[in-house]
This record gives C-alpha cells, sequence and structure tokens, in this order.
C-alpha cells in the first residue's frame, strides 16, 4: 500500500480519503489544523477503513515537512493560497505533488518548483481544471486543424432558492478567487488577459436557461498548450440568469473584492449549502477535419449520489475522483513519475478507464445532454 498524506479534512478532502481508503490500496492519512474537524471526519467512517488523522497547521514548516516525510505523495485540498508551501515542502522532502488549485499564480509557482524534481508535480488535478482540459485536449486531438475550444462548467443547486440561484457547494475562498482574478483566454489567435464576471451569455440546455461568463484559472494550462494553435480559446463558469450581476455589484459596487474575508463571511452566513446539486461539463471544439469545418460537442451532467457508502454532492464527488484519478494513474504508471505534468496530457480514454474517473462515464452516474 502506497502511503499518502491529504492535506485538508474539509468538504472534498474528506471524500478524497473515503475513496482512497476504500480502495484498499493506499494507506491514508489526512492532516487538517481542526481537531473538531478531524474527529468528525474519522467518526463518519462506518464498515470501512478510516483513515488515520493528524493534526496540522500547514505554516508550520516544520510540522509540515515531518508530516511530509517518507510518504508517496501529497494532495493538498487545502486553500489555494497554502498550495505553493505544500508544494515545496514536497520538492525538499522528494514526495509526489497533487492539488486543486485554481490559482493560476500558485500554478505558475509549482511549474518552477517540478523543474528538476526526481518526483511529479501535477496540480489542478480536479474538475475545471483539470477533468475540463482532458476533455478539451481529446476533443481538439481529433482535428486536423483547430478553430476554437470553448469550456464551460458549472456546479449548481438542483433546486435554486435564492436570489443568487446558487448554494455553497465548493470552498467558498476559491468562488470569490475565481470571480475577481484576470482570466486567461486566447482572442483571434493571442493569448491575452479578459476580466473576470464579463463576456456573459446564455445559453439553454435540457430546457433550462442558463449563463455562463469568465472566470479565473478554469483553462489551467491549455493556453500554453494550445498557443499558436487555435483562434479562440475560453473558459466560462456556469450558473442560472441573475448570478453574474448580483455578484458585480458585491464585488464592484460595494468594493468587497478588496474585503475578500468580509464577502466570505457574508456568504457563509447568509447561503446554505446543498447536498443536491449538479455538474454541467459543456465542452465544444470545431476545426477542420478532412477537409470540412466540424464541431464536436463533449456534454455531461452529473447528480449528487452514493459513494463509497454515503451521499455526496456533485462537485464532491466530481473533485475528489479526479484528483483520486490522478493518484491512481500516477501509482500504476500511467503517468511520467518526475516533473511537471498537464492535465491535458492525460488520455481521456485512461481517465475515464481508471476506477475513480468511471464517474464521468457510466451512465448512471452521468446524463448525456
Amino acid at each position: 500500500m502506497k502511503d499518502v498524506l491529504v492535506i485538508g479534512g474539509g468538504k472534498i478532502g474528506s471524500v478524497v480519503a473515503d475513496l482512497l481508503c476504500q480502495s484498499g490500496s493506499y494507506q491514508v492519512t489526512v492532516a487538517d489544523r481542526s481537531a473538531a474537524q478531524l474527529a468528525e471526519l474519522s467518526q463518519r467512517s462506518d464498515n470501512m477503513a478510516a483513515p488515520n488523522t493528524l493534526v496540522l497547521d500547514v505554516l508550520d514548516d516544520a510540522a509540515l515537512r515531518q508530516a511530509l516525510n517518507g510518504r508517496f505523495a501529497v494532495l493538498s485540498a487545502a486553500p489555494y493560497h497554502l498550495t505553493t508551501r505544500v508544494a515545496q515542502a514536497a520538492r525538499e522532502l522528494g514526495v509526489h505533488y497533487l492539488d486543486l488549485t485554481e490559482d493560476v499564480a500558485s500554478t505558475r509557482r509549482i511549474r518552477e518548483l517540478a523543474v528538476g524534481a526526481q518526483t511529479a508535480f501535477i496540480p489542478q488535478c480536479g474538475l475545471a481544471p483539470g477533468f475540463i482540459s482532458i476533455v478539451a485536449a481529446d476533443l481538439a486531438r481529433q482535428f486536423d486543424t483547430l478553430d476554437s475550444v470553448r469550456m464551460r462548467v458549472g456546479a449548481l443547486p438542483a433546486y435554486p432558492s435564492n436570489a443568487l440561484n446558487y448554494n455553497l457547494t465548493w470552498s467558498t475562498e476559491g468562488v470569490i478567487n475565481e470571480y475577481c482574478e484576470p482570466c486567461e483566454a486566447i482572442v483571434n489567435g493571442s493569448k491575452r488577459e479578459v476580466p473576470p464576471l464579463e463576456e456573459r451569455e446564455e445559453f439553454s440546455l435540457d430546457g433550462v436557461l442558463y449563463e455562463a461568463f469568465n472566470t479565473s484559472g478554469g483553462l489551467g494550462t491549455l493556453c500554453e498548450t494550445l498557443d499558436g494553435k487555435v483562434r479562440t480559446l475560453n473558459y466560462r463558469t456556469i450558473r442560472y440568469p441573475g448570478h453574474a450581476a448580483i455578484m458585480k455589484a458585491l464585488l464592484h459596487d460595494l468594493r468587497l473584492r478588496d474585503r475578500r474575508d468580509v464577502l466570505k463571511d457574508i456568504l457563509e452566513q447568509a447561503v446554505p449549502a446543498t447536498m443536491q446539486d449538479v455538474v454541467i461539463v459543456f465542452v465544444t471544439v470545431s476545426g477542420m477535419k478532412e477537409g470540412h469545418l466540424l464541431q464536436d460537442t463533449y456534454a455531461r451532467k452529473i447528480y449528487s449520489h452514493v459513494l463509497a457508502g454515503k451521499l455526496h454532492s456533485a462537485i464532491q464527488i466530481t473533485t475528489a475522483s479526479s484528483l483520486c484519478a490522478m493518484l491512481d494513474l500516477l501509482a500504476e504508471g500511467h503517468l511520467p513519475d518526475h516533473g511537471f505534468i498537464k492535465q491535458e496530457d492525460v488520455a481521456l480514454s485512461d481517465f475515464l478507464a481508471n476506477r475513480f474517473g468511471k464517474v464521468f462515464a457510466v451512465p448512471e452516474f452521468s446524463k448525456s445532454a
């Protein structure tokens, strides 16, 4: 069994631990600064191997390095602003590193740390960035030349009931960050930054109306990979209509983008969480194939369901399963064992064939749109 450390025992880290423990292939330790959070994690385990737990403050460098020493891999489900500290420690101790960050600056730093490393550094292993890049790259490979790659992802309440048409199903800090930071895109063949919450569009899927708008980080490293190969490349987050306008008022008119801790507190006190959600993955690629301009689309809806013996939200399932699948592919030798690894370097067929990645492929888990 390979010894892995999961940093963060919250919404996603707890599911990662459940999946890895149930697999029987990993010895899992979950580290979190909250003893109460870890106690809850241990109590939730039922009829399955429980993870080991470790009270750990990532800001304590000595304790972090002691926790990493001798592990096969560390999986960071910590807030985005802590990921580079974990990656730095992993580099120093020769431990494989995987994370869920959507933060562009953090990923750039992790890429620097991967230069010359003897272990693998695989950031952005979640849904978006993460699985969405694997899908987009797979579609793109089927064309002789590319024209456009449009990626849309949303984690939405199945039953919206407030003015935001939204419930907290993921990291509040992560959501705020992607609404505030500049977004990468390729426009008319040139890489550029575009503003978040802008370029809003509307579309219908299965008779339901949605909006989509720019958010940061969802492209992962695809801008670099497809630079010079595509005319248009963009990523937008899917929400129900009206959400973007309210968030723009909060962030810009009320200037809460400069007081993100205040906005985080407001959202967590006023917007309830829900387990009844749906994840939408919608990728459209167009280009030339055998002399014809063609378009190909990958569309999925994944709903909350029972996984590893417990009911989990769709965003928990898709994010945690993606991270676990990448760890599995690394452990089984399907990925390079050193250096920086891009999500788009992973074959979609390998990902979907994996025991964790199958949540995106099995019919009862996903519904083709």
